[in-house]
């Protein structure tokens, strides 16, 4: 079969090591659509995808589970992308080649350096296709863990994660070292004093009715969440870095599990009486079950609203900044004057998004420190007139 030779800054040809390997490949090619095709008239295969395939030996077999395995690959890599488009990257990229060493290369490389690997944009320059903002959201595993159909990778969220956490840990060891701070406090001591002193005069400020000494169980929690999305949001602003709160599985992890917390403690301190906050005071009897359906939804979005307001305010701004940057980039590299001058522009815009980003990143983690203590206020200092206090 006659060889079709690609541009590509890494030779196909070169990756032929035995002529063994070239009298197997000689062999007809069967693609995903032909496996597609035939694969309405199989009952099931025993091991791999491709496994006790009729019409395919062996070596015809591998090129296609590798033809497969580089599609879904690029189709993780590829976020905010169309299938169509994640099709004609990833035949583009492997152009149906039948040499196996080649195709592996290409797995591995995508595999192991994602959105930065070489043949992850030769893909989009053989595709035509233009470098989405939303790749820099890509999750990519670190240490590939598996237990069956479990997935346990260590990825970059949680390494970015890891180093908040160190850096917040080395902060407050420095400043208390020696068991105390000094008596006249430096940058670094008086940085943490600033964070303890805002998140304290917060509680105060927002949850009423209660004692200092009780106000005091809720501060660490709610310092440690307010410092965490803090350094969190502000690591993700340094470039090729990753924002970790731009993703919705994360901030909402965190929005759910704090609302479960409040939940516990509004029956911890009210009991049954807690379901009062469904049911205003006065209400007529037979207008009681909607208004408690009508209540209850609000009350459950609760664990929603700060995850998505924290995860569509990072993700817009980060993208809002990769597409201006990436504008302004461009401009400057066109070898014209005109561009050159005009480049000001847009480069002046980016300066100040990214100024504007920053603000959002320190808005964004006081933002969801106040909807903690709202909510915890109202699940502590519930409505003493309620319909359901009449049973008392």
């Amino acid at each position: 079969m006659q060889r079709i030779r690609r541009l590509f800054l890494f030779d196909e040809e070169s990756l032929n090591t035995t002529s063994s390997d070239a009298t197997t490949l000689s062999q007809s090619t069967t693609t995903i659509d032909d496996y597609s095709l035939q694969s309405s008239s199989t009952q099931g295969c025993s091991g791999g995808i491709f496994e006790d395939h009729p019409g395919l030996n062996p070596s015809s077999e591998l090129i296609v589970e590798l033809h497969h395995d580089i599609h879904e690959k690029l189709g993780e890599l590829m976020v905010g992308r169309s299938p169509d488009d994640v099709l004609v990257a990833a035949e583009a990229l492997h152009a149906e080649s039948d040499n196996t060493a080649f195709l592996q290369y290409l797995l591995n490389d995508l595999s192991e350096n994602g959105v930065q690997s070489e043949a992850y944009h030769d893909a989009l320059h053989l595709a035509g296709l233009i470098p989405s903002p939303l790749e820099q959201f890509s999750i990519l595993p670190l240490i590939p863990m598996k237990i069956g159909n479990l997935y346990f990778s260590f990825t970059n969220p949680s390494l970015f994660m890891l180093l908040t956490l160190s850096l917040v840990l080395l902060l407050l060891h420095f400043v208390t070292k020696k068991g105390g701070g000094n008596s006249v406090p430096n940058v670094w001591q008086s940085l943490v004093e600033l964070l303890y002193d805002f998140v304290l005069n917060l509680v105060n400020e927002q949850i009423g009715g209660l004692s200092g000494n009780v106000k005091q169980k809720f501060f660490p929690c709610i310092l440690v969440t307010f410092t965490f999305l803090l350094f969190r949001n502000l690591q993700g602003m340094i470039p090729y870095s990753f924002t970790v709160t731009s993703h919705f599985l994360i901030t909402l992890g965190l929005s759910f599990s704090i609302f479960i917390g409040i939940t516990i403690v509004g029956f911890q301190k009210n009991g049954l009486h807690f379901l009062s906050f469904s049911l205003p005071a006065g209400v007529p009897l037979p207008l009681a079950p909607f208004l408690v359906l009508l209540e209850l939804i609000p009350h459950c979005f609760r664990a929603l609203s700060p995850g998505i307001r924290l995860f569509a305010n990072m993700m817009a701004g980060h993208s809002s900044v990769k597409i201006l940057s990436g504008f302004a980039w461009t401009m400057l590299c066109m070898n014209d004057l005109l561009y050159f001058i005009g480049d000001l522009g847009p480069l002046f815009i980016v300066l100040a998004l990214t100024g504007l980003e920053l603000g959002v990143a320190i808005l964004q983690a006081h933002v969801f420190t106040i909807l903690i203590c709202i909510y915890l206020n109202d699940a502590i200092n519930l409505h003493q007139n309620s319909f359901f206090f009449i049973y008392n």
